[in-house]
């Protein structure tokens, strides 16, 4: 076995002093030069970490297709109506802290709906439809539109009686009949509904909690289902909108031309206010309606 070399013993102190000095001028060096380049790397006033994790997140975000991010989206609007129905059943509008309203339309599909959504796709603007099963039979093509254009489909019975009278079998069988039309079609499970001429009761509410549905009523009713005119139409969205506030309209059960026509001024008008329009869930989860406020009645008088 070779021994290892060794200095020689007669090699002066000084010497031993001066290498050690050396090296740890040089490892001083070395380490500035490291700090120097990560530095730079994370750019100016930049921390290397932050820098990090704002490439990993950018990766993420890259490889996330745009039914992950819908699939997302709908999960966190899922859970924001899970949220809200915990404290009521029913809502008049969301919240005041933001600068959302929701555009809301009932009764359809109908001969009028395609092309209202096609007025509503050129604005980039998502709303809530509450449609009727039965429609279903001859203008699922409006519906099929409203779900690939990102619109929200909720439920308006399936053939839009006065809900109050009715007993609990009739009641959940109008709901249940219009939620399996909409799923035969490839939409997603409606999680809300709005009762035909505002009639409900305390078994619809029983109904309701069975089927996870929120009633969603509104804070504005432009009437324009009696055909007032489009300035009418426009006056009475845009009088009534505040943030939270949600704004009922019709696509179908009628001619809806004034409603159609109306329609961008609202929008324009809306914006120019700083109030943008949203669907129903996308409102709770950005801003729900506070805890506490009282379970509205129904407005048949029943």
């Amino acid at each position: 076995m070779i021994a290892p070399e060794r200095e020689p013993a007669n090699r002066p102190r000084h010497l031993y002093r001066r290498r050690r000095a050396v090296a740890a001028i040089v490892g001083v060096a070395c380490l500035a030069l490291l700090v120097a380049a990560l530095s730079s790397h994370g750019g100016a006033g930049g921390s290397p970490t932050a820098a990090t994790r704002t490439a990993t997140h950018n990766r993420a975000a890259v490889r996330r297709t745009p039914a992950e991010e819908q699939a997302l989206s709908r999960a966190a609007e899922e859970g924001a109506i899970n949220h809200v129905l915990s404290y009521t059943p029913a809502i008049t509008s969301g919240g005041a802290r933001g600068n959302e309203v929701a555009l809301t339309f009932d009764d359809g599909p109908g001969p009028y709906t395609q092309q209202l959504v096609g007025v509503l796709n050129r604005y980039h603007v998502h709303a809530t439809f509450f449609a009727i099963g039965e429609e279903e039979r001859w203008f699922s093509a409006g519906t099929q539109l409203e779900l690939r254009s990102g619109d929200v489909v909720g439920d308006h019975t399936e053939t839009h009686p006065m809900m109050a009278p009715m007993s609990a079998h009739e009641q959940y069988e109008e709901l249940f009949e219009q939620i399996a039309r909409i799923e035969l079609l490839g939409g997603p499970r409606p999680r809300l509904f709005r009762p035909p001429y505002g009639s409900f009761n305390a078994t619809t509410f029983a109904q309701l909690r069975k089927l996870h549905l929120l009633m969603v009523l509104w804070s504005t009713d432009t009437s324009d289902y009696r055909l007032p005119g489009v300035a009418a139409i426009e006056q009475s969205a845009l009088a009534g909108a505040h943030p939270g506030a949600i704004i009922l309209m019709h696509d179908a059960g009628g001619d809806r031309s004034e409603t159609i026509a109306a329609l961008p001024a609202i929008i324009e008008g809306l914006r120019k206010r700083g109030l943008h329009p949203v669907t129903i869930p996308r409102l709770m989860l950005d801003d729900p309606p506070p805890p506490g406020q009282p379970i509205p009645r129904s407005l048949a008088g029943d």
